[in-house]
Protein backbone atom coordinates (compact mmCIF):
# COMPACT_ATOMS: atom_id res chain seq x y z
CA UNK A 1 0.00 0.00 0.00
CA UNK A 2 1.21 3.42 -0.65
CA UNK A 3 -0.25 7.03 0.60
CA UNK A 4 -3.56 7.36 1.50
CA UNK A 5 -5.43 7.82 -1.33
CA UNK A 6 -8.49 10.58 -0.95
CA UNK A 7 -10.97 12.20 -2.74
CA UNK A 8 -11.46 16.43 -2.34
CA UNK A 9 -14.90 16.38 -1.79
CA UNK A 10 -15.41 20.46 -3.62
CA UNK A 11 -16.31 18.95 -7.17
CA UNK A 12 -19.06 17.03 -5.33
CA UNK A 13 -21.20 19.08 -3.01
CA UNK A 14 -24.19 18.86 -5.03
CA UNK A 15 -24.30 15.21 -3.75
CA UNK A 16 -25.40 14.15 -0.39
CA UNK A 17 -21.93 13.23 2.06
CA UNK A 18 -23.30 9.31 2.06
CA UNK A 19 -23.66 9.49 -1.49
CA UNK A 20 -19.90 10.93 -1.53
CA UNK A 21 -18.62 7.91 0.86
CA UNK A 22 -20.38 5.31 -1.62
CA UNK A 23 -19.01 6.71 -4.64
CA UNK A 24 -15.65 6.93 -3.32
CA UNK A 25 -15.55 4.08 -1.95
CA UNK A 26 -16.75 2.25 -4.87
CA UNK A 27 -14.11 4.39 -6.92
CA UNK A 28 -11.29 3.08 -4.90
CA UNK A 29 -10.47 5.67 -2.55
CA UNK A 30 -9.38 5.19 1.26
CA UNK A 31 -10.91 8.55 2.33
CA UNK A 32 -12.25 11.83 1.65
CA UNK A 33 -10.91 15.56 1.74
CA UNK A 34 -14.39 16.77 3.52
CA UNK A 35 -15.30 20.32 1.75
CA UNK A 36 -16.75 22.35 4.90
CA UNK A 37 -19.50 23.76 2.41
CA UNK A 38 -22.67 22.39 0.89
CA UNK A 39 -23.96 19.57 3.07
CA UNK A 40 -20.31 17.78 3.69
CA UNK A 41 -19.28 19.31 6.57
CA UNK A 42 -20.34 22.40 8.89
CA UNK A 43 -17.39 23.54 10.28
CA UNK A 44 -19.29 25.89 13.17
CA UNK A 45 -21.77 22.59 14.03
CA UNK A 46 -18.76 20.67 14.01
CA UNK A 47 -16.91 22.65 16.51
CA UNK A 48 -19.96 23.21 18.69
CA UNK A 49 -22.25 20.29 18.10
CA UNK A 50 -20.07 16.60 19.29
CA UNK A 51 -23.30 14.69 18.45
CA UNK A 52 -23.07 15.83 14.68
CA UNK A 53 -18.87 15.39 14.78
CA UNK A 54 -20.12 11.34 16.21
CA UNK A 55 -22.59 10.79 12.69
CA UNK A 56 -19.93 12.12 10.25
CA UNK A 57 -17.77 9.55 11.93
CA UNK A 58 -19.88 7.00 11.65
CA UNK A 59 -21.06 7.86 8.62
CA UNK A 60 -17.16 7.65 7.55
CA UNK A 61 -16.60 4.26 9.33
CA UNK A 62 -19.58 2.52 7.49
CA UNK A 63 -17.58 3.02 4.61
CA UNK A 64 -14.60 2.36 5.71
CA UNK A 65 -12.67 5.90 4.71
CA UNK A 66 -10.64 8.39 6.17
CA UNK A 67 -10.48 11.71 6.69
CA UNK A 68 -7.12 13.41 7.68
CA UNK A 69 -8.30 16.63 5.93
CA UNK A 70 -10.36 19.25 6.03
CA UNK A 71 -10.94 21.94 2.59
CA UNK A 72 -12.57 25.83 2.93
CA UNK A 73 -11.10 27.16 0.39
CA UNK A 74 -14.00 29.36 -0.71
CA UNK A 75 -14.39 30.48 2.88
CA UNK A 76 -10.75 31.49 2.90
CA UNK A 77 -11.09 33.40 0.08
CA UNK A 78 -13.32 35.48 1.43
CA UNK A 79 -10.87 36.24 4.45
CA UNK A 80 -8.32 38.36 2.28
CA UNK A 81 -10.50 39.42 -0.68
CA UNK A 82 -12.85 42.80 -0.35
CA UNK A 83 -16.06 44.05 -1.05
CA UNK A 84 -15.83 41.57 -4.72
CA UNK A 85 -19.48 40.45 -5.59
CA UNK A 86 -18.03 37.15 -6.82
CA UNK A 87 -18.36 36.55 -2.92
CA UNK A 88 -21.76 36.71 -2.72
CA UNK A 89 -21.18 32.69 -4.18
CA UNK A 90 -19.18 31.70 -1.27
CA UNK A 91 -20.70 33.18 1.87
CA UNK A 92 -24.45 32.89 3.31
CA UNK A 93 -27.16 34.36 0.85
CA UNK A 94 -28.31 36.59 3.73
CA UNK A 95 -25.12 38.84 4.13
CA UNK A 96 -24.99 38.89 -0.32
CA UNK A 97 -23.38 42.51 -0.57
CA UNK A 98 -21.88 43.64 2.68
CA UNK A 99 -18.55 42.48 2.74
CA UNK A 100 -17.39 43.57 6.60
CA UNK A 101 -20.06 40.92 7.38
CA UNK A 102 -18.89 38.52 4.83
CA UNK A 103 -15.05 39.04 5.92
CA UNK A 104 -16.42 38.63 9.64
CA UNK A 105 -17.88 35.59 8.62
CA UNK A 106 -15.27 34.25 7.21
CA UNK A 107 -12.50 34.66 9.45
CA UNK A 108 -15.09 32.79 12.34
CA UNK A 109 -15.57 30.21 9.85
CA UNK A 110 -11.90 29.22 9.29
CA UNK A 111 -11.35 29.74 13.07
CA UNK A 112 -13.99 26.79 13.54
CA UNK A 113 -12.35 24.55 10.75
CA UNK A 114 -9.33 24.29 13.30
CA UNK A 115 -11.71 22.70 16.23
CA UNK A 116 -13.39 20.62 13.65
CA UNK A 117 -10.58 19.30 12.21
CA UNK A 118 -8.90 18.52 15.70
CA UNK A 119 -12.38 16.41 16.88
CA UNK A 120 -12.37 14.60 13.72
CA UNK A 121 -8.97 13.84 13.71
CA UNK A 122 -7.62 15.56 10.89
CA UNK A 123 -4.35 17.09 10.99
CA UNK A 124 -4.21 19.85 8.36
CA UNK A 125 -7.27 22.04 6.96
CA UNK A 126 -6.53 23.00 2.86
CA UNK A 127 -7.50 26.00 1.60
CA UNK A 128 -7.39 29.75 -0.14
CA UNK A 129 -6.50 32.87 2.13
CA UNK A 130 -7.38 35.65 -0.73
CA UNK A 131 -5.48 38.71 -2.22
CA UNK A 132 -6.27 42.06 -1.60
CA UNK A 133 -3.90 42.52 -4.33
CA UNK A 134 -4.69 40.35 -7.27
CA UNK A 135 -5.98 42.99 -9.31
CA UNK A 136 -2.64 44.35 -9.37
CA UNK A 137 -1.29 41.23 -11.23
CA UNK A 138 -0.04 43.12 -14.39
CA UNK A 139 1.05 46.33 -12.84
CA UNK A 140 -0.68 48.54 -15.16
CA UNK A 141 -2.07 50.87 -13.93
CA UNK A 142 1.44 51.41 -12.21
CA UNK A 143 1.84 49.28 -9.08
CA UNK A 144 4.43 50.75 -6.32
CA UNK A 145 6.20 47.97 -4.05
CA UNK A 146 5.04 49.47 -0.93
CA UNK A 147 0.95 48.68 -2.56
CA UNK A 148 2.29 45.01 -2.96
CA UNK A 149 3.90 44.94 0.75
CA UNK A 150 0.88 46.61 1.96
CA UNK A 151 -1.05 43.46 1.07
CA UNK A 152 1.43 40.99 1.88
CA UNK A 153 1.31 42.36 5.35
CA UNK A 154 -2.57 42.72 5.14
CA UNK A 155 -2.88 38.96 4.76
CA UNK A 156 -0.52 38.50 7.61
CA UNK A 157 -2.80 40.80 9.47
CA UNK A 158 -6.28 39.18 8.87
CA UNK A 159 -4.87 35.67 9.46
CA UNK A 160 -2.75 36.06 12.41
CA UNK A 161 -5.86 35.49 15.15
CA UNK A 162 -7.33 32.44 12.50
CA UNK A 163 -3.49 30.57 13.33
CA UNK A 164 -3.87 30.95 16.54
CA UNK A 165 -6.42 28.82 16.68
CA UNK A 166 -5.25 26.54 14.50
CA UNK A 167 -2.23 26.36 16.98
CA UNK A 168 -3.86 25.78 20.09
CA UNK A 169 -6.10 22.94 18.40
CA UNK A 170 -2.71 21.36 17.40
CA UNK A 171 -3.76 21.84 13.19
CA UNK A 172 -1.75 22.79 10.18
CA UNK A 173 -3.43 25.27 7.37
CA UNK A 174 -2.26 24.48 4.10
CA UNK A 175 -2.03 27.40 1.18
CA UNK A 176 -3.05 25.98 -1.73
CA UNK A 177 -1.31 28.33 -4.48
CA UNK A 178 -3.60 29.51 -6.73
CA UNK A 179 -3.90 32.30 -9.36
CA UNK A 180 -6.79 34.57 -7.25
CA UNK A 181 -4.38 34.05 -3.93
CA UNK A 182 -1.63 36.05 -3.01
CA UNK A 183 0.65 33.62 -3.43
CA UNK A 184 0.50 32.62 -6.88
CA UNK A 185 4.10 31.24 -8.32
CA UNK A 186 7.66 30.69 -7.00
CA UNK A 187 8.59 33.61 -6.21
CA UNK A 188 4.70 35.04 -4.90
CA UNK A 189 5.08 31.87 -2.95
CA UNK A 190 8.82 32.53 -1.27
CA UNK A 191 7.85 36.25 -0.31
CA UNK A 192 4.49 35.49 1.84
CA UNK A 193 6.24 32.28 3.78
CA UNK A 194 8.60 34.60 4.77
CA UNK A 195 6.19 37.22 5.96
CA UNK A 196 4.46 34.00 7.80
CA UNK A 197 8.49 32.51 8.52
CA UNK A 198 7.20 32.90 12.65
CA UNK A 199 4.36 30.58 12.19
CA UNK A 200 5.57 27.27 11.56
CA UNK A 201 1.21 25.99 11.26
CA UNK A 202 1.12 28.17 7.87
CA UNK A 203 2.26 25.83 5.12
CA UNK A 204 1.00 25.03 1.67
CA UNK A 205 -0.88 22.26 -0.18
CA UNK A 206 1.07 21.59 -3.10
CA UNK A 207 -1.13 21.42 -6.32
CA UNK A 208 0.49 20.90 -9.54
CA UNK A 209 -2.19 21.74 -11.88
CA UNK A 210 -2.13 25.65 -10.79
CA UNK A 211 1.82 26.18 -11.52
CA UNK A 212 2.24 23.99 -14.81
CA UNK A 213 0.47 26.32 -16.85
CA UNK A 214 2.22 28.98 -15.78
CA UNK A 215 5.57 27.65 -16.83
CA UNK A 216 6.69 26.66 -13.30
CA UNK A 217 7.86 23.53 -12.98
CA UNK A 218 5.58 21.65 -10.24
CA UNK A 219 8.28 19.23 -8.66
CA UNK A 220 11.30 21.97 -8.74
CA UNK A 221 8.67 24.06 -6.95
CA UNK A 222 7.81 21.21 -4.86
CA UNK A 223 11.07 20.13 -3.78
CA UNK A 224 12.08 23.61 -2.91
CA UNK A 225 9.09 24.60 -0.17
CA UNK A 226 9.02 20.76 1.11
CA UNK A 227 9.36 22.06 4.42
CA UNK A 228 5.92 23.68 4.85
CA UNK A 229 4.15 21.53 2.23
CA UNK A 230 1.67 19.49 4.70
CA UNK A 231 -0.59 18.50 1.99
CA UNK A 232 -0.39 17.32 -1.50
CA UNK A 233 -3.49 17.44 -4.37
CA UNK A 234 -3.02 15.37 -7.34
CA UNK A 235 -4.17 16.93 -10.12
CA UNK A 236 -3.46 17.74 -14.01
CA UNK A 237 -3.51 20.63 -16.25
CA UNK A 238 -2.93 20.38 -19.92
CA UNK A 239 -1.28 23.85 -22.19
CA UNK A 240 -2.68 23.66 -25.58
CA UNK A 241 -1.30 27.07 -26.82
CA UNK A 242 -2.06 27.05 -30.78
CA UNK A 243 -0.71 30.53 -31.92
CA UNK A 244 -4.05 32.13 -31.34
CA UNK A 245 -5.48 31.38 -28.08
CA UNK A 246 -3.33 33.12 -24.42
CA UNK A 247 -2.16 31.82 -21.09
CA UNK A 248 -4.49 34.62 -19.38
CA UNK A 249 -7.69 32.37 -20.42
CA UNK A 250 -9.54 35.47 -22.81
CA UNK A 251 -12.53 35.17 -20.22
CA UNK A 252 -13.06 31.66 -21.49
CA UNK A 253 -14.63 29.30 -19.46
CA UNK A 254 -13.30 26.30 -18.64
CA UNK A 255 -13.21 23.49 -20.78
CA UNK A 256 -13.45 25.46 -24.12
CA UNK A 257 -11.21 24.61 -26.67
CA UNK A 258 -10.44 27.70 -27.75
CA UNK A 259 -8.53 28.20 -24.31
CA UNK A 260 -4.87 27.98 -24.15
CA UNK A 261 -4.53 25.80 -20.73
CA UNK A 262 -7.47 23.43 -19.29
CA UNK A 263 -7.79 21.24 -16.21
CA UNK A 264 -7.89 17.70 -17.30
CA UNK A 265 -8.13 14.29 -15.43
CA UNK A 266 -4.78 12.64 -13.79
CA UNK A 267 -2.74 11.43 -16.44
CA UNK A 268 -4.58 13.41 -19.44
CA UNK A 269 -2.44 16.72 -19.08
CA UNK A 270 1.06 17.72 -18.74
CA UNK A 271 2.17 16.76 -15.15
CA UNK A 272 5.15 14.99 -14.81
CA UNK A 273 3.47 13.14 -11.88
CA UNK A 274 6.82 10.46 -11.61
CA UNK A 275 8.92 13.15 -10.61
CA UNK A 276 6.18 14.40 -8.24
CA UNK A 277 6.42 11.23 -6.54
CA UNK A 278 10.20 10.86 -6.65
CA UNK A 279 10.71 14.66 -4.38
CA UNK A 280 7.94 13.53 -1.98
CA UNK A 281 9.88 9.78 -1.64
CA UNK A 282 13.20 11.73 -1.09
CA UNK A 283 11.58 13.72 1.56
CA UNK A 284 9.31 11.28 3.16
CA UNK A 285 6.35 13.02 2.59
CA UNK A 286 3.65 10.46 4.16
CA UNK A 287 0.65 12.48 4.18
CA UNK A 288 -2.64 12.10 1.84
CA UNK A 289 -2.85 12.10 -1.47
CA UNK A 290 -5.50 13.87 -2.67
CA UNK A 291 -7.33 13.29 -5.93
CA UNK A 292 -9.12 17.22 -6.77
CA UNK A 293 -11.39 15.55 -10.14
CA UNK A 294 -11.62 18.32 -12.58
CA UNK A 295 -11.78 18.14 -16.13
CA UNK A 296 -14.71 19.65 -17.71
CA UNK A 297 -14.35 17.59 -20.75
CA UNK A 298 -14.86 14.00 -19.11
CA UNK A 299 -17.43 12.28 -17.40
CA UNK A 300 -17.00 12.68 -13.44
CA UNK A 301 -17.39 9.75 -12.32
CA UNK A 302 -15.64 7.92 -14.96
CA UNK A 303 -12.44 10.27 -14.36
CA UNK A 304 -12.41 10.16 -10.78
CA UNK A 305 -12.32 6.27 -10.94
CA UNK A 306 -9.55 6.14 -13.44
CA UNK A 307 -7.34 8.97 -11.36
CA UNK A 308 -7.65 6.51 -8.66
CA UNK A 309 -6.26 3.87 -10.53
CA UNK A 310 -4.05 6.21 -12.21
CA UNK A 311 -3.03 7.58 -8.47
CA UNK A 312 -2.08 3.75 -7.13
CA UNK A 313 0.15 3.25 -10.47
CA UNK A 314 2.41 6.05 -10.03
CA UNK A 315 2.53 6.22 -6.29
CA UNK A 316 5.57 3.85 -5.92
CA UNK A 317 7.90 3.45 -2.66
CA UNK A 318 11.23 4.59 -2.58
CA UNK A 319 13.81 1.81 -2.83
CA UNK A 320 15.08 0.21 0.57
CA UNK A 321 18.38 -0.74 -0.79
CA UNK A 322 21.08 0.16 -3.22
CA UNK A 323 20.11 -1.19 -6.85
CA UNK A 324 23.68 -2.83 -7.02
CA UNK A 325 24.27 -4.22 -3.44
CA UNK A 326 23.76 -7.49 -4.70
CA UNK A 327 26.31 -7.59 -6.90
CA UNK A 328 28.85 -8.42 -4.54
CA UNK A 329 30.87 -11.96 -5.13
Amino acid sequence: MGRLLTLMTAQWTDLTLEEVCRKAKDFGYDGLELACWGNHLDAKRAAEDDSYVLDVKKLLEKYDLKCEALCTHIIGQCVGDYNDPRLNNFAPAELADRPEEIRKWAIETMKYSAIAAKKLGCYVVTGFVGSPIWKYIYSFPQTSEEMVEKGFQEIYDLWTPILDVFVENGIKFALEVHPGEIAFDYYSTKRLLEKFKDRPEFGLNFDPSHLIWQGVVPHIFLEDFIDRVYHVHMKDAAVTLDGRSGLLGSHIDFGDLRRGWNFRSLGHGDVDFESIIRVLNAYNYQGPLSVEWEDSGMEREFGAREAAEFVRKIDFKASDFAFDSAMAN
